[in-house]
């Protein structure tokens, strides 16, 4: 979770060994982000990357719109001297974002503004913007496919994407089917990520269901296993996690990582190996 050069060093050795095919790259600090040295990285082991973050709350889109796109900028920035391919994730809030309330039309205002401005910067360095919407207890703005939909529709810009997240929908959607369903014109992107967010696999989550809703909508993009082991606190305070949720990393990579490629392979998303 932190990307220094000890850090991106470990996980893309780690993701050659597993033979992933790209990498997520959380940039919670971009302008700590030693660029360079991870595009070498990721061109010397032929690894591709997309990067993601929530905004710091001093920066949050719903009331410091232009903050908000400052920091966006700089993220965007880094997220193409890295060699990465997009940026996404809560690009439009915090993660542990709430008011008590559901947004306002001005919140919603502010964050349209800041992401059309964020999608115009994207596309003139060739990056995609994705949008994650993500669950009640973490955010008020945008919880559900339909909703990210609608933003994305609002803005109208050509190189924005949906980002779904399975343990979100697993509380927000009316069947993640049903999600994946209503955000299949924008959807390229989905975190693969069980019940608890342990080990895929060992939870509540329906796979089956979810598998066969992507391959139904000929799902093309990109399938990321998110589990989550060792976060810093600031983090771990915003998704809510207290107690570890799996064994270890190894219990993740050797059973979760495996069980997601076998049900890609099993409905046709991904090509055997």
């Amino acid at each position: 979770m932190s990307w220094d050069r000890e850090g991106a060093e470990r996980a893309v050795a780690a993701a050659v060994n597993y033979k992933m095919e790209f990498l997520e790259i959380a940039l919670l600090q971009p302008h700590l982000v030693d660029a360079a040295h991870t595009r070498a990285l990721l061109e010397r082991n032929e690894m591709r990357a997309v990067c993601s973050l929530g905004l710091p709350q001093e920066v949050w889109a719903s009331v410091n719109p232009d903050g908000a796109i400052s920091f966006l900028r700089t993220a965007l920035d880094k997220t193409k001297e890295m060699g990465a391919e997009a940026l996404s994730g809560v690009i439009y809030g915090g993660i542990g974002e709430r008011t008590g309330l559901p947004p306002t039309v001005q919140e919603l205002s502010n964050v349209a503004r800041v992401i059309e401005a964020a999608a115009a910067h994207a596309k003139s360095l060739d990056l995609l913007l994705g949008i994650e919407p993500v669950n009640r207890y973490e955010t008020h703005l945008i919880n559900t496919a339909r909703q990210g939909v609608d933003m994305i529709e609002r803005v109208g810009a050509e190189n924005l994407f949906l980002h779904l997240d399975t343990y979100h929908m697993n509380i927000e959607e009316k069947g993640v089917a049903n999600g994946i369903i209503d955000g299949r014109e924008f959807l390229r992107y989905i975190h693969l990520s069980e019940s608890d967010r342990g080990t895929p696999g060992a939870g509540t989550c329906d796979w089956d269901e979810i598998y066969g809703a992507l391959a139904a909508i000929r799902f093309r993009g990109g399938l990321a296993m998110e589990s989550f082991i060792n976060m810093p606190p600031e983090l771990g305070f915003g998704l809510s996690v207290w107690r570890p949720v799996a064994e270890s990393f190894e219990e993740v990579m050797e059973n979760g990582l495996p069980f997601l490629r076998n049900k890609a392979q099993q409905y046709r998303l991904v090509q055997s190996t």
